[in-house]
């Protein structure tokens, strides 16, 4: 069902589109499903998106979309003058490219605006519920119904804001790219730290510690792997949290060669690392979503997040939940500060077990 403002359909003529998501980085990489959908659609359109300037590796690459408008979120930093003037500008250069279409992702006010200043004909939004104004009907043409959302991979969420295009070929994969430079960059570290053959990735964190494994558990993965006899790299953020779990893990198995590369690659970079590599384990975390995209079978391991939303996207590969051998907190009532591990649950032999099974 669709609440309509002003409805409009759009004809033939679509020339420029813009998406707007103004999210986290995976949630990035999720939108390019709608990216293709259209692309396939409106071969000839230009298609923009506007999305925050930290998120932008994550597309700047993608063969399909024309140009990422980027708000800067250190402008604020600046003093108001100035953070109004950025904004203004940005803002400017969207309304000058005249869209035919906008499509608003987002469930901000700013997005809101945004797409009502784009001036597009066809302005299509969610119909949040938390959205129920004159003035976010006034910024969209159309809403589309949320209310199948709670059931829905965030994939799915996105594509559904489709539906007023009456698009009959929806095209569900996602897409991670990459530039050259990134895979012959990669090509030259693996090459330094004589890694060869067929690698294991393994990304041991994610911003939030109540999402990864404990370092023990890590170690003693990583050392029955080694003695199978496959190549590891670990990688991780550059945030000093994440390198100094990366560290621990390590020193709890100082016998075996790992190849680190924590900290130390930009996210194109670690998606042709893990393109390139027989197996990719890591928790729920941007890379987990990069694998998927790229087709590297991989194992994911899930805590207390909504697998329904944020699984693995059409992955090869196999995800391990830890519900599934201990009891967890409802995820919306988490405490993402906490320093409880809830993957902890997981036993070793059981990942080990399943990346032996992807690598056979």
């Amino acid at each position: 069902m669709m609440t309509t403002a002003h409805a409009q359909h759009p004809g033939s003529s679509i020339r420029r589109i813009l998406i707007i998501k103004l999210r986290h980085h995976g949630d990035m990489l999720l939108t390019t499903p709608v990216v293709n959908t259209l692309k396939a659609r409106y071969p000839d359109a230009e298609i923009d998106m506007l999305i925050y300037q930290e998120t932008r590796d994550m597309l700047a690459a993608n063969p399909s979309i024309h140009h990422l408008h980027c708000i800067d979120r250190t402008w604020k930093k600046l003093g108001v003058w100035s953070h109004m003037a950025h904004e203004i500008r940005l803002m400017k250069q969207v309304m000058s490219r005249h869209y035919d279409l906008t499509l608003n992702l987002s469930d901000q006010w700013r997005s809101a605006i945004a797409t009502r200043l784009t001036g597009a004909p066809v302005r299509l939004g969610f119909d949040f519920p938390k959205r129920q104004s004159a003035f976010w009907r006034f910024c969209h043409t159309q809403l589309v119904s949320t209310k199948n959302h709670h059931a829905l991979h965030t994939v799915e969420q996105n594509l559904s804001l489709l539906e007023p295009l009456q698009i009959s070929s929806l095209k569900p994969e996602a897409t991670m790219s990459y530039a050259q430079e990134d895979g012959e960059k990669v090509q030259h570290l693996l090459q330094q730290n004589q890694v060869s053959g067929r690698y294991i990735v393994v990304q041991p964190t994610s911003r939030w510690f109540f999402k990864c494994w404990s370092e023990e558990k890590m170690a003693a993965m990583l050392t029955q792997l080694h003695a199978e006899g496959y190549p590891l790299v670990i990688t991780s953020g550059p945030d000093k949290h994440e390198l100094d779990m990366v560290d621990r893990i390590l020193k709890l198995c100082p016998q075996i060669n790992v190849t680190s590369l924590a900290g130390k690659l930009t996210l194109p970079q670690l998606a042709a690392l893990i393109d390139g590599a027989a197996l990719f384990i890591g928790v729920d975390s941007v890379p987990m979503h990069m694998a998927a995209a790229l087709k590297t079978p991989l194992v994911a391991l899930f805590g207390p997040s909504k697998l329904v939303f944020w699984r693995p996207w059409d992955a090869i590969g196999e995800v391990i939940w830890a519900g599934d051998y201990g009891p967890l907190p409802d995820p919306d009532n988490v405490d993402t500060n906490t320093s409880e591990r809830y993957l902890n649950a997981i036993p070793v032999d059981v990942v080990t077990d399943a990346a032996r099974r992807l690598l056979a």
